[in-house]
Order: C-alpha cells, then sequence, then structure tokens
C-alpha cells in the first residue's frame, strides 16, 4: 500500500456557506460522522454544507490509524486529510474556525447561530460534535501528548507492543483496557486512586492476570520524561508516600465529556450525557439527529462513526422527503 500521502490542512479549500438560502441539512461535526454523512447525502442529491471548529475531529489528533478496513499505516490527519479531499472534490462546502453556540427554530426549519455571529438554515441538522477525553489534568499530561499519552487503547495499544504501559481509571473502560493491552504488553499497570468500579467479573479476570500489576488508592501526580513518555511520578494516598513507576505509555481511561452544547438544553441525554437516538440517529426532536462520539453508541470508533453518519444521512434524505416545509 503506498503510504506516501500527505497534506496539509491549509491546502483543503473551503467553500463558502451562504445565510440567505436553506439547506437540505448542516452536519455540525467534521469528524467522520459529519464528514461520511455529508458525502451521503450530497450523493443523493441534498444540499449540504459543514459546520466544523476543526476539520477532521479528534482523529487529527490520532499518530497512526491500523484499524479502519483497507488503510492501515496513515496518521490520523492524513486520513481526515482523504475524508476531506472526498468532500472538496464534491464541492460540499467546509466552514470550520467556528462552533454552534445558540439554537432555534422556525416551523420546521432550524437554525444554528455560530460564534462569528452568522447565522445559517437548514430542514435538518445532523449533530456530529464528538466527545473529548476526560483528563487527568496533571504535568506533563499535553507535553507526553502523542508521545506515550494517549485516550484510546484501541487505536493505539499495538504501537506498543512489547513495552510497559499504564492504564489510568477504575471502571470498565479502564479494566477492559488493561486486559485488552495484556495481550499486546509486557505488562501493564493499572493506577486508580480509589477502588474499583468496575463489573466484579472484570476486576476477577484483572486480578488473575499475571501480566498486570493493580495499584489502588495511587495518585498519579506528574507524567514524566524527556523527549518521550518514560514513566509516571505517584502517591500512595494511605501512606503518603511518593515513588516513580517506569513505563513507556500511559492510556488515560476516565471516560470522555459528550459536545452537546447548545443542545444539551433540548435534547434527551442519558447519564453519561450522551445524545439518545433511535436505529435512524433521529433524536427527540424532528429534524435533528446525531451520530459518532455525541451519541449513546454503544462503541467510539472512527469506522463506527462513519457508519453513523451514512445512516443518518439515510434517514435525514428519507425524513426531508417525506416532510412537507
Amino acid at each position: 500500500m503506498d503510504l506516501s500521502f500527505s497534506f496539509r490542512m491549509n491546502d483543503l479549500k473551503s467553500t463558502s456557506l451562504q445565510q440567505d438560502k436553506v439547506y437540505d441539512f448542516l452536519a455540525i461535526g467534521a469528524g467522520p460522522a459529519g464528514l461520511n454523512a455529508a458525502l451521503y447525502g450530497k450523493r443523493k442529491g441534498l444540499d449540504v454544507a459543514v459546520i466544523s471548529k476543526k476539520k477532521g475531529g479528534q482523529i487529527v489528533d490520532t499518530s497512526v490509524v491500523d484499524n479502519y478496513l483497507g488503510i492501515y499505516g496513515l496518521t490520523g490527519e492524513a486520513l481526515a486529510g482523504k475524508f476531506l479531499s472526498h468532500l472538496t472534490d464534491l464541492e460540499v462546502p467546509v466552514l470550520e474556525n467556528t462552533e454552534v453556540v445558540d439554537y432555534f427554530s422556525q416551523g420546521l426549519l432550524h437554525n444554528v447561530v455560530l460564534s462569528t455571529g452568522e447565522i445559517y438554515q437548514a430542514k435538518a441538522l445532523l449533530l456530529a460534535t464528538g466527545s473529548r477525553p476526560r483528563l487527568l489534568s496533571v504535568p506533563g499530561e499535553s507535553k507526553f501528548f502523542g508521545e506515550g499519552v494517549s485516550y484510546c487503547a484501541i487505536c493505539d495499544g499495538p504501537l506498543f507492543k512489547g513495552g510497559d504501559v499504564f492504564v489510568a481509571g477504575g471502571g470498565n473502560s479502564a479494566v477492559e483496557a488493561a486486559l485488552d493491552l495484556a495481550k499486546l504488553a509486557n505488562s501493564v499497570t493499572i493506577v486508580h486512586r480509589s477502588e474499583f468500579r468496575a463489573d466484579k467479573i472484570l476486576v476477577d479476570k484483572l486480578v488473575a492476570h499475571p501480566k498486570i500489576k493493580i495499584f489502588l488508592q495511587t495518585k498519579i501526580t506528574e507524567i514524566v520524561g524527556e523527549a518521550r513518555m518514560t514513566g509516571l511520578l505517584v502517591e500512595n494516598l494511605k501512606t503518603g508516600e511518593n515513588q516513580v513507576l517506569m513505563g513507556s505509555g500511559i492510556f488515560i481511561e476516565i471516560g470522555n465529556i459528550p459536545n452537546t452544547a447548545p443542545f444539551d438544553k433540548l435534547l434527551k441525554l442519558n447519564e453519561r450525557g450522551e445524545i439518545i437516538t433511535n436505529t435512524k440517529k433521529e433524536t427527540n426532536i424532528p429534524g435533528i439527529f446525531a451520530a459518532g462520539d455525541v451519541t449513546d453508541s454503544l462503541y467510539k470508533q472512527i469506522i463506527i462513526s462513519a457508519g453513523d453518519g451514512a445512516i443518518a444521512a439515510l434517514a435525514i434524505n428519507e425524513y426531508i422527503n417525506q416532510t412537507e416545509f
């Protein structure tokens, strides 16, 4: 496979949106869900546009993508570039460096107000704004992001094959990440400041695993290293003792925060703050759809978000065909 593909995000042209027209649908978010929805919508003959804070969404920050069928060995930025180039070829307008700060309806039409002050109108909206990881908020976390610090064990675990790695967290996602990483890594150390909240069956597997070490009642106070992360500075919350644990990577699995504003007071959310959708990606408000990591979709992966976007676009096309505006 040719891995020579490279680009700069600035090389991708943004086509202007028009405030004086009614779009068939606006995709809010330019990650895999929003971009694939725009692609499917355009191919259905819909008048589509994308509004985004950042072109490519979260995948731009992914070091290497190796689990998207048919595409491997590309950086997240390069994969996002391929997605965006496809929309550029179809002349789908993508507005970046802005976000939706307010919303109001006019009959069956939906209006979004941007941080730039512009207002755009559409028959349907697709919310594909993704989520952001909860941070440890300790020194070294941002410095070593992509240089040992990761927020996705499924995405980046294979990069640490044979290494000694950490998992931060005590819920199901953290314990499952540790069990998965143990298949690849030399050793896995799970660090949590309290007791496990994960299901007992998972904790039992964790405790019994010969390659996994457990540090409970332990607080991570710093991620240390030079050019790359080399370990953690931790504090035993029972004794107050500090020590350095050596390792080449840490997977921070303490949850994500869905980007639902300013729709969070209008839409039905689950206990995690994710938008609840049905099988057609419809929300509780007619004409507003949602896809990708901002929703209650069970798994958060690039390929799943892209598939969600395709489902949403097809459902939006059906909704528009069946609705008198």
